[in-house]
């Protein structure tokens, strides 16, 4: 919400300057989001009268101005605004003056010396308006400073609300805040009811007491809509961010800010017959002020004559019975609305208001007829007009109901570290409106009707608190005994992880956990009984589901980064995914949720940052195969064939820690990469959290001073067939002094049919206590051999 501060000041007025004034708005939990200046810095601009105004002599466009500026003697003037004419007071910049982005300095137009530059709103930097000057005030004093003439000195504060606090959606209520944070007097606006002069009323009929308990309206005849909104009230609003639209509209724009009570005003002519308060009929469509024809919804609470709906209950008002210019009668709507009838609603239909965004968080229901006598004597002051009396129908069942809470001193004491005496704690809750009564040792507090936040003993405690000051709170550190959490040496922590991939050159992404629909059918590899979990309030259409891979942010990094022309990257993220669970019992099947943890990486462009001593070379499957494998090391992993939505088919594998899947890596498939625009095909992997952190516990070997003796063996086998397999089985069948076995050449070609390749493995074979003999190292590649041709019908080559 944004005000004038000078508005606010009006209605209490603390000695303090801005800066503070928005620490102790902030410190309470009314959070100042920003602060800025009605106008940029300038200066030697005053207020001047036009006197005499004559064509220029060489110029059409270009007129000589006589001014007075108060400035002991009048000043001769060349200007080219459309609207200048004898007898306007505008803002002058004599000779010196300091405007935005230019200095005026005497000056020769056309052969004429200019002393000085009559402005525009642009030119002082306070609108964009640039159609001619700025037209002031009759009453505005000759020689004033246009910066204390037009308040520019004023400042504009934004302050973040929480949902709970809609009795600070007006100025009324934030000078109550402030008023009861420093002390100083509040001084709210003297509304004192209008007499009436006629006794025309419309009936008021709530067919729909529960979602409207309370409905005033009033009839006023002889207004002047086309009566000037007084500048005050102009400069109010607009300040606060509301255009400035017609003298009435204004009004009820104004006594909304003002006092937070949304107001509606009709063209009386317009209507027939009572006002019902009703729920749709069927069919029935609206057209709206914002110019949308709708169709409400049956929960859609609508305002309505005895003919046709007027107006969408506390949200917006209808075009066909809006207030013109040539409107004489008006009939002016002051009413509650339960929140929990208004909330949503102007949502679903694309859009919001100022009505709706204070109804659906809760109005004052006893401010309807206050508000209502305060608009009707603007209205008077402004346009003229004879006043109706005010028409109240009310459902007291209805309204909402303020009970008693109990407050005991000891316990806010307790909970807030400090001496929370009765005396003390009444007087501050009094100072917010709420009624205290004192109980025994216990006070008894009645929030007030505009309060719809306070239900249990904890909100009377934050009010303490918050009135107290939170910087006046002490903070004492916590005594306690420190004792070392256990830390096993079976097990490493995801810090650890994340340090040990951010030293493969990867770099850490966090992105959010629900995500768009179209990346899980793209990358999870899920079926079409295996749906996502869908969000059933999404904050945006994009992110819909919860992710059950974390593939699809990091592809959407990469798609970032490749808008800006990154061409290496290399990106991880370590997150949960989100699946359903089904647990069947001896009744009927339990549906949960899994979230394990998971690390994901993504690498794409070179393998290596640009240098002269390494030849630039693409990323490939075996980077990243190294990067896993580095990972989980010290453990053996193995790798299988994987079919997998999101990966090339021939260029992907499954990661294998004793005989169990951990994860997957390989390409992504060509598909996505085209329909991502990714470019070159990055390489992916995904692994589970809980493999990586498991630790084998570190055993002593014995390092042998006696050399190893290597011995290859070339093994012909058919095409199909993975090496990790024969690896696995010969390390399997190796007696003890075979140190490794390492597969360090594969063939295909001249001397082998197109079903075979050729696999070459060095057999590492070392002693620690003696020097192996030839007899012994023939037969252990012998029984190697055997092993191979007997379990893979492998040949020597």
């Amino acid at each position: 919400m944004q005000f004038s501060e000078s508005w606010l000041r009006s209605l209490c007025n603390p000695p303090l300057n801005t800066e503070a004034l928005c620490h102790v708005l902030t410190m309470a939990g009314l959070e100042v989001e920003d602060v800025k200046t009605v106008a940029p810095e300038f200066s030697g601009v005053f207020v001047a009268q036009v006197l005499t105004v004559e064509k220029h002599p060489d110029a059409d466009k270009l007129n000589l101005c006589t001014v007075d500026a108060g400035q002991g003697e009048l000043l001769h003037i060349v200007c080219g605004a459309p609207n200048v004419a004898a007898g306007l007071k505008v803002p002058c910049a004599v000779v010196g003056a300091r405007l935005p982005g230019m200095d005026i300095k005497q000056a020769k137009v056309r052969g004429i010396e200019s002393f000085g530059m009559l402005c525009s709103s642009r030119e002082l930097g306070i609108a964009d308006d640039h159609g001619g000057l700025l037209v002031l005030p009759e009453d505005a004093v000759v020689g004033e400073n246009i910066r204390s003439c037009l308040d520019l000195d004023d400042h504009l504060i934004t302050i973040k609300l929480t949902p709970n606090r809609a009795d600070c959606l007006s100025l009324l209520g934030i000078a109550r805040e402030l008023s009861a944070l420093t002390g100083a007097p509040l001084m709210p606006p003297e509304v004192m009811p209008v007499a009436a002069v006629h006794d025309t009323q419309r009936t008021i009929i709530l067919d729909a007491p529960a979602a409207c308990p309370r409905y005033c309206g009033r009839i006023v005849r002889g207004v002047n809509a086309q009566a000037a909104t007084p500048e005050w009230i102009k400069q109010r609003i607009e300040r606060s961010g509301i255009r400035s639209i017609s003298a009435v509209v204004d009004i009820t724009n104004y006594v909304m800010l003002e006092l937070g009570q949304p107001l509606h005003a009709f063209d009386d002519a317009k209507l027939s017959g009572g006002i019902h308060v009703r729920y749709p009929q069927p069919d029935e469509r609206l057209l709206l002020l914002n110019g949308v024809e709708i169709e409400p919804a049956p929960d859609m609470l609508l305002i309505a004559d005895e003919k046709r709906a007027l107006a969408l209950a506390g949200i917006m008002g209808g075009e066909p019975s809006s207030v013109t210019a040539v409107s004489t009668d008006i009939f002016l709507e002051s009413a509650f609305f339960a929140p929990e009838a208004i909330a949503g609603k102007a949502r679903t239909l694309g859009f919001s208001s100022d009505a709706s965004h204070r109804y659906e968080r809760g109005v004052d229901f006893d401010l309807p007829r206050l508000a209502i006598e305060r608009a009707t004597a603007l209205i008077l002051a402004c346009g003229g007009g004879q006043v109706g009396s005010i028409t109240e129908a009310v459902s007291p069942e209805h309204l909402p109901r303020r009970a008693p809470v109990k407050l005991r001193p000891a316990r806010a004491t307790k909970v807030l570290g400090i001496d929370v005496m009765p005396e003390r704690a009444a007087a501050l809750l009094r100072g917010l409106g709420l009624r205290v009564a004192q109980e025994g040792d216990h006070l008894v507090v009645t929030p007030p009707s505009f309060r719809f936040d306070i239900e249990i003993e904890e909100d009377l405690i934050e009010e303490i608190a918050r009135l107290h000051g939170y910087d006046n709170i002490p903070s004492i550190p916590p005594v306690a005994r420190v004792a070392m959490m256990p830390a096993t040496e079976f097990s490493r922590g995801p810090m650890q992880i994340r340090q040990a991939i951010a030293q493969r050159d990867y770099h850490e992404t966090v992105t959010y956990s629900f995500v768009d629909s179209a990346w899980e059918a793209d990358f999870s590899n899920t079926t079409a009984t295996a749906q996502p979990i869908v969000l059933a309030n999404p904050i945006a259409s994009n992110m819909s589901v919860m992710r059950s891979t974390l593939i699809g942010g990091l592809v959407d990094t990469l798609v970032t980064n490749r808008k800006r022309q990154t061409e290496r990257v290399r990106v991880f993220e370590l997150g949960r995914c989100f699946f359903r669970t089904s647990n069947k019992n001896n009744s009927a099947p339990v549906t949960g949720f899994d979230q394990p943890l998971r690390l994901a990486g993504l690498a794409a462009g070179f393998a290596a940052p640009d240098q002269w001593g390494v030849p630039p070379r693409r990323v490939d499957f075996y980077d990243i195969k190294a990067d896993v494998e580095a990972l989980f090391s010290p453990h053996e992993l193995s790798f299988e064939p994987l079919i997998h939505s999101a990966f090339h088919p021939g260029r992907s594998a499954r990661v294998m820690l004793n005989n169990q899947p951990v994860g997957v890596l390989g390409e992504l498939h060509p598909r996505w990469v085209e329909k991502y625009s990714l470019g070159q095909a990055p390489m992916v992997f995904e692994l589970e959290l809980a493999a990586l952190l498991m630790t084998p516990p570190t055993e002593y070997a014995e390092v042998s001073r006696l050399p190893a003796v290597i011995r290859d063996l070339a093994l012909v086998v058919p095409q199909t067939q993975p090496s990790s397999a024969v690896r696995n089985a010969l390390l399997a069948a190796a007696p003890a002094l075979v140190r490794d076995i390492m597969l360090f050449d594969v063939y295909q070609g001249k001397g082998l049919s197109e079903n075979q390749k050729s696999l070459a493995f060095h057999i590492v074979m070392q002693d620690t206590q003696r020097t192996l003999e030839d007899a012994e190292i023939e037969d252990v590649v012998a029984k190697l051999l055997v092993v191979a041709q007997n379990d893979f019908g492998a040949s020597l080559r």
